[in-house]
């Protein structure tokens, strides 16, 4: 057959061709460079990201007749073979058809002959995955000390099913995916090398079909190239490829976020009229809602999201008015839906049912678009009073007002309380328990948990200057009262009630009659513990002594 795919028409033949890949490319050179080179090289990756060309290339580099050079000449005899894989020094094996023991056993009997006219006998093994256990068991021995004229170089796209003890023997080298922009902007320099016209939009199609793979990219490239003459419109390419429509997608992520169920179903009505796969069509909307998600919060858009300018352009303007969290709730029913999509019988159904109930979430608020509605409202409060607490609170007084909004400009509580207790100073009832309590509500509108403590309390008849609390409740409660800044606290609020500057001391409140009951209470219940047959079964069982018993 006379025709060259463009996959191998436009196959790199030098490390510098090679799209995507400088981090192996950049090593090998310098490795060639400095005559470090492995002699078993294991190359890692997807399909379509170049492992094999690039075990080529180093072939050739190794085996140029300028070399080992970093840039082989592709004009000599040992190049010129390489590429036309014609080299009686260069075997290319495939590693899913040739992996038995006895074929690996062969290969071992014929290493030791010297190359015909080159400097290394190179053996290139695709997919060396395939190979079976006892034919990596074979080639153990000779790929860790193999005779100075072999190299060995393998292609996986597997490399977890290698055993470790080839790993270790191997240099290893990760390709990665190739990204969208990068495919589509090689496809456009074959494009205009074959001229071919094809807009940039549509090479952004098949780019993204191609799922990081070049020589995937280029088999779809030249399908569409075949099947038209002339200009290729976008259409074309959808209907040829079976490419769902980006249109699509981003009409269906725009109703779902505006709550139109109309044009949801509608639109997804129109996708199945055309025939497109309901499982693809979900995988891409669950793309897409990520892609609205990262752009919402993210920064460094364009290393996260893998897409063109103008639809980048297309998601900024969905996003504007949508806050990340309803984003967020969003893609995590999606991607919960996921496996029921995937394994139903009816996902067209799924599918909608999913995005009803996605469209039954209502969006919530941002903490800080709250926030600035609780701002707001305290201003209000601050600057209106009667207005934003109606007619029946009229009564409330300013500074009550201003004690309030203090509490929400201050959450640590250090603020000091103002005229909330100049207002009712002159209400000091003789009786000091209800003296105590109109204190304790005044703490407890501002430090609810400090108040707890104080109704455990009790105030003592307060000499000039100086208030006595007395604390009953234990120990852990004496502790809470007594540290510095709930001691701080109570100070300004009974100084404000008292309308001058108080001392506080804290006492604690010990009842010998009270304590010789509790500890009664103890004993007998220590007496009950130990008596108890479970414990006498345990204990002889296990042949135990009792170390202490606790009261919870």
């Amino acid at each position: 057959m006379s025709y060259l795919v463009l996959a191998r028409k436009y196959r790199p033949q030098t490390f510098s061709e090679v799209i995507n890949q400088d981090h192996v490319t950049r090593t090998l050179i310098n490795a060639i460079s400095s005559k470090r080179v492995a002699h078993a090289i294991l190359f890692s990756g997807p399909r379509g990201t170049g492992k094999t060309t690039v075990a080529r290339i180093l072939a050739k580099a190794m085996n140029c007749q300028e070399g080992p050079t970093p840039i082989p000449c592709n004009e000599c005899r040992s190049c010129i073979e390489i590429t036309s894989g014609s080299s009686v020094d260069v075997f290319e094996i495939d590693g899913a058809s040739n992996n038995s023991v006895d074929q690996i056993r062969e290969l071992r009997q014929n290493i030791k002959y010297m190359p015909a006219h080159s400097l290394y006998k190179i053996y290139i093994i695709d997919e060396v995955h395939m190979l079976s256990i006892a034919a990596f068991n074979a080639l153990l021995k000779t790929l860790e000390e193999p005779p100075p004229h072999i190299m060995f170089v393998f292609a996986t796209t597997e490399a977890h099913k290698i055993p470790i003890t080839i790993l270790s023997r191997c240099q290893r080298y990760d390709f990665r995916r190739i990204d969208n922009e990068s495919i589509s902007r090689h496809m456009e320099n074959i494009c205009k090398k074959e001229g071919a016209a094809i807009d940039a939009e549509s090479l952004w199609l098949i780019a993204r079909e191609a799922g990081g793979s070049m020589r995937d990219a280029l088999s779809l490239l030249d399908q569409v190239i075949t099947s038209a003459e002339g200009a290729i419109e976008q259409d074309a390419i959808l209907n040829l490829l079976g490419v769902i429509d980006r249109k699509i997608i981003f009409d269906i992520s725009e109703a779902i976020l505006r709550g139109n169920m109309s044009g949801f179903l509608d639109t997804l009505d129109e996708a199945c009229r055309r025939g497109h796969d309901i499982k693809k069509l979900y995988a891409d909307l669950l793309e897409q809602f990520r892609n609205l998600l990262v752009v919402k919060i993210g920064k460094n858009t364009g290393k996260l999201v893998d897409l063109p300018a103008h639809e980048i352009e297309w998601i900024l303007d969905q996003v504007k008015d949508v806050s990340s969290t309803f984003l967020s709730r969003i893609f995590d029913i999606l991607f919960k839906e996921e496996a029921a999509i995937r394994f139903s019988s009816q996902p067209k159904l799924a599918l909608e049912m999913a995005f009803i109930r996605i469209l039954q979430t209502q969006p919530v608020l941002p903490v800080d678009m709250l926030i600035e509605k609780l701002d707001r409202l305290r201003d209000d409060i601050h600057n209106n009073p009667a207005s934003c607490v109606g007619a029946e609170k009229e009564t409330v007084s300013s500074g009550q007002i201003q004690d309030f909004s203090g509490a929400l400009s201050d959450p640590s509580g250090t603020a000091e309380p103002k005229a909330a207790f100049v207002s009712i100073s002159g209400n000091v009832d003789p009786d000091l328990d209800q003296t105590w309590k109109k204190i304790i509500d005044l703490v407890s509108e501002m430090h609810p948990s400090l108040a707890a403590s104080l109704t455990k309390c009790s105030l003592k008849k307060p000499a000039a200057r100086n208030l006595v609390i007395e604390v009953s409740g234990g120990e852990f409660n004496i502790k809470v009262i007594r540290r510095n800044k709930n001691i701080a606290i109570l100070k300004k609020i009974c100084s404000k009630f008292f309308g001058d500057a108080i001392d506080l001391d804290i006492i604690n409140h010990f009842d010998p009659d009270r304590e010789n009951q509790r500890k009664t209470q103890t004993a007998l219940l220590q007496q009950d513990a130990l008596s108890h047959p479970l414990v006498a079964d345990t204990m002889e069982i296990f042949n135990g002594n009792v170390v202490d018993v606790k009261i919870l």
